[in-house]
């Protein structure tokens, strides 16, 4: 199988990273030299790998073509590209529907919107798929867990949700920082709330079948450290700020 990406940036990294660590059975793969950094990374670790100036070259030699691109680039330069019709496409693209995406390639090809994350470099993750598609899950299950969304209004949803991560590393920053100032030194803060929370995430994960307000009263005890903590950041309206700022990427993936 010859893959194509067209974008080089940090999820096509990852992505690509997380299919050579994966057994997944891949002869080439094409990239856009858009990112010479990242292509020129890949060039040199890959042998599998090529770089094209031109992005038709790359659709012209591929059987699956990744869209990872912004919106703003897809608009530009999707409508004046010839897919083929055996071709399967797969767009990373946040805000072009696939009813948007028909009719810019303009012919009857497979067409599937995915959600992959940074931590696809390490096969760790859920990943999005919308519509459901048997040869894509068997794909992306070699990198991750793949959740398939039938209706492409309901992945919106989850899109939305994809909005946090950088907020999410920035809350880990801050409490890093926080300790750094009482003298921890960097990378043992670092390491100490990068691994917490990872040990939470695992046990979240593995409590997922419950109702998680469970594991809001379990990690508490009465007057303890953590009601302290939940009951400070519920008065400073944290949560529902948090609420309002996925309800603000919503609207914007609805317009």
């Amino acid at each position: 199988m010859k893959l194509g990406f067209i974008g080089c940036g940090k999820i096509s990294l990852s992505v690509i990273t997380g299919i050579f660590s994966s057994n997944l059975k891949v002869s080439k793969i094409f990239i856009s030299k858009r990112n010479s950094k990242i292509s020129s990374y890949l060039n040199k670790k890959y042998k599998k790998i090529k770089v094209f100036k031109n992005n038709q070259e790359i659709i012209d030699k591929s059987n699956w073509i990744f869209l990872a691109i912004t919106p703003s680039v897809g608009e530009k330069i999707i409508k004046d590209l010839k897919f083929k019709p055996n071709q399967k496409i797969i767009s990373f693209i946040s805000t072009i529907t696939i009813p948007k995406l028909k009719k810019m390639i303009n012919i009857k090809a497979d067409i599937v919107r995915a959600i992959p994350l940074p931590p696809i470099s390490l096969k760790q993750g859920p990943i999005p798929i919308c519509p459901p598609n048997k040869k894509v899950k068997q794909f992306f299950n070699q990198l991750g867990s793949v959740i398939e969304i039938k209706n492409e209004k309901l992945s919106i949803n989850f899109w939305s949700t994809s909005g946090m991560m950088a907020s999410y590393y920035d809350l880990l920053r801050t409490m890093s920082n926080w300790l750094t100032k009482k003298g921890v030194k960097k990378t043992d803060a670092q390491k100490y709330i990068t691994s917490l929370f990872l040990a939470l995430s695992k046990d979240a994960v593995v409590n997922s079948k419950k109702d998680l307000k469970y594991l809001v009263k379990d990690s508490q005890t009465p007057r303890g450290l953590n009601q302290q903590g939940l009951k400070d950041m519920s008065k400073k309206k944290v949560y529902k700020s948090a609420v309002e700022t996925l309800n603000n990427i919503y609207k914007r993936l609805n317009k």
